[in-house]
């Protein structure tokens, strides 16, 4: 009887060593991140290749002056911000490399983020239930799109659903803020005086080289996504936007039709004004009181895969 207790006791503790090797092993694949009871299923997260923090986030940005500015190319993008009286651009050659920035403008947190398998350039306040947060980049990827983290609560957040979709703050959303992608020449001539992101950021990458240039023109998308459309070209642009619950694109082949540089539409009860620049492929959304939606300019696969339901623009 003895030995019987004695391998019964070592077959328990066996056990569970197994069950804490499986936990282990499956926090492991996420790159140390719990990923239990998370929103959205486990076997559609992926790894993107780096490691938690292996794409360093930006948490104390450096600006300087557009006129001052002789680096950037005339038709390089940036992240176009105009919030409380602050003008800021962040280039795109440095956002590839970093994904991230935690900034502050006159006073207040602001978070900037890029994802480039999607195109998709969101800013947000990082203020959640009263709590400023500091995010970075996980490594983990959701449908082919940037996961972030806060390092407060190390929960995960979905760029484009603006949510967190694991840890101790899931199910909260991030507050839009708008911003704009267009092209370096045509803001610094709006805005000699505003601030641009520094390459001075602290980290030894090639700014001049974007890493991404070829995989922004292939059909190809690298990463699983749950939805999708041969509509258009998959990494064709469009801006998506959320209005009273429902979602619309207005891809640049459809608003290029219309041979102007600006219409009106009629979405779920409201009137928008849609500005844009066909040939550049950037524009903004406003309501008929003249108040800027947070619209996001993104690749098509990217918006059709999250909104599968999404209406879409039709030019004349």
């Amino acid at each position: 009887m003895a030995l019987f207790r004695t391998s019964r006791f070592w077959l328990v503790v066996m056990f569970a060593l197994l069950i804490v090797w499986v936990i282990l092993s499956h926090v492991h694949a996420y790159n140390g991140f719990d990923i239990s009871n998370a929103l959205i299923p486990a076997d559609e997260i992926h790894a993107g290749g780096p490691d938690k923090d292996g794409i360093p986030a930006i948490t104390h940005p450096h600006f300087e002056k557009a006129d001052q500015v002789q680096w950037l190319k005339p038709d390089a993008l940036v992240l176009a911000l105009s919030w409380h009286g602050a003008v800021r651009a962040y280039p795109l050659s440095i956002l590839n490399w970093h994904e991230v920035v935690n900034d502050h403008v006159s006073g207040q947190p602001i978070l900037i983020t890029y994802c480039p398998l999607c195109g998709s350039g969101m800013a947000f306040s990082p203020n959640v239930a009263g709590r400023n947060l500091t995010f970075g980049v996980s490594g983990l990827l959701y449908n082919s799109n940037l996961l972030l983290y806060d390092q407060e609560t190390k929960s995960l957040w979905s760029q484009v659903r603006s949510q967190a979709v694991s840890g101790p703050l899931k199910g909260e959303r991030l507050s839009l803020i708008p911003v704009s992608l267009e092209r370096w020449s045509d803001w610094r001539k709006r805005y000699p005086q505003g601030e641009v992101l520094s390459r001075d950021t602290g980290f030894e990458r090639d700014y001049h080289r974007n890493p991404y240039y070829q995989y922004a023109r292939d059909k190809g998308v690298m990463f699983p996504v749950a939805f999708r459309s041969r509509r258009y070209h998959p990494k064709e642009r469009v801006l998506g936007v959320k209005i009273n619950g429902q979602f619309k694109a207005y891809p640049f082949a459809e608003l290029a039709k219309e041979n102007v540089q600006w219409v009106w539409d009629e979405f779920a009860g409201e009137t928008v004004e849609i500005r844009f620049d066909a040939a550049k492929r950037t524009g903004r959304i406003f309501t008929s009181e003249g108040a800027e939606l947070s619209a996001v300019n993104l690749f098509w696969f990217a918006w059709y895969t999250f909104h599968p339901d999404t209406a879409v623009y039709s030019g004349q």
